[in-house]
């Protein structure tokens, strides 16, 4: 009679423990943060939290979001961490069983956590759900590019080299999947399901980590239910660091998937090396662009074979770049390079 008792007390108690915990890492955004929070709000599904995590912000983007009025939210406060430590600082928060994650800079469409519940409810194999986003610019205006997949296996290698999930606002994952990969940080001295040493690259490496150590799937929602903000000015910054930082990510894949590394390593860095120099070209770096293909190409022509219009697009605008007129190639480089589909890959 006991148990019959405390089961039905705990049953009692279960309306109050959110579906969907949302998940907000919140830094230097006060232009957006209202807006993303709107976008939350006018969801059609309703059984949610939503943590925001001030992650040292000193602007005053936590302020209106703890004046924002809205009875589901809290605001987490932490020293600053870096995008992956504040998706860890909401994560061990969050009470809800599926976690959905949005920067304070981006937008959901209102059926998007709906569309995202019923996927992950109707098959229980499926640990990480995504969309595909439409990009827009700081103003909010579209800029005609969806980012969306290539092809529709999303098995360790294709995640490992392509990143289906595209940006850290289009997954809603299991509470059960990031638990799976969960670890314990010595230097940190807490528990983590994003590896905080990483600053930039620190999603592939987790969606890498849950398609290479777990038996979770990754499964896709057909439509552009994530509004994701790029930057078209500073798309080249940080080339550098950010292939040194990729390259590092590749690294710590070997020492947890050596087989997946060895087999598909030189293939994913060809495509990062690709997707450099897209953004390179992108921001006017002709040469630093034309340098990446080329060395994709040498690390591993096959991209020159399972994707020829795309790698001989990115090729061809390097070429044309370093020889003509910039403003002729400018001209040029934006009609090829939208012609292309999708910034990510």
């Amino acid at each position: 009679m006991r148990l019959s008792i405390q089961h039905h007390a705990q049953g009692l108690r279960r309306p109050s423990i959110p579906k969907v915990s949302v998940i907000i890492p919140l830094y230097q955004s006060e232009r957006f943060i209202c807006d993303t929070l709107r976008s939350v709000q006018a969801q059609t599904f309703t059984d949610f939290e939503i943590v925001v995590v001030n992650d040292g912000s000193s602007d005053g983007g936590p302020a209106l979001a703890e004046e924002f009025g809205e009875p589901r939210l809290r605001v987490v406060h932490q020293e600053n961490r870096g995008l992956a430590g504040a998706r860890n600082g909401g994560i061990a928060h969050a009470k809800g069983e599926y976690l959905a994650f949005l920067d304070a800079d981006d937008l959901w469409l209102p059926t998007k956590l709906q569309r995202h519940v019923e996927h992950l409810d109707s098959d229980p194999q499926i640990g990480v759900s995504f969309s595909a986003s439409a990009l827009m610019d700081d103003d909010a205006k579209d800029i005609g590019l969806v980012q969306k997949p290539i092809g529709s296996t999303f098995d360790a290698v294709s995640v490992f080299c392509r990143n289906p999930v595209g940006n850290g606002s289009a997954p809603v994952i299991r509470r059960e999947t990031l638990d799976a990969i969960a670890f314990f940080d010595k230097e940190r001295g807490r528990n983590c399901w994003f590896d905080e040493s990483f600053r930039q690259s620190e999603d592939i490496e987790c969606w890498t980590r849950i398609a290479a150590t777990t038996d979770w799937k990754f499964g896709y929602v057909d439509a552009p239910l994530t509004r994701y903000r790029v930057n078209l000015q500073g798309l080249s910054a940080n080339v550098e660091a950010q292939l040194a930082t990729w390259r590092r990510f590749r690294r710590k894949v070997a020492s947890y998937a050596p087989a997946l590394e060895a087999g598909a390593g030189n293939l994913a860095e060809a495509y990062q090396l690709r997707y450099l120099a897209r953004r390179a070209i992108r921001s006017s770096r002709y040469a630093q662009g034309l340098t990446l293909v080329w060395e994709a190409l040498m690390l591993e022509p096959r991209i020159l074979l399972v994707e020829p219009t795309r790698t001989l697009t990115t090729l061809t605008a390097g070429i044309v770049g370093v020889i003509l007129p910039r403003a002729l190639v400018e001209r040029m480089a934006r009609v090829a390079m939208s012609c292309a589909a999708s910034m990510r890959v």
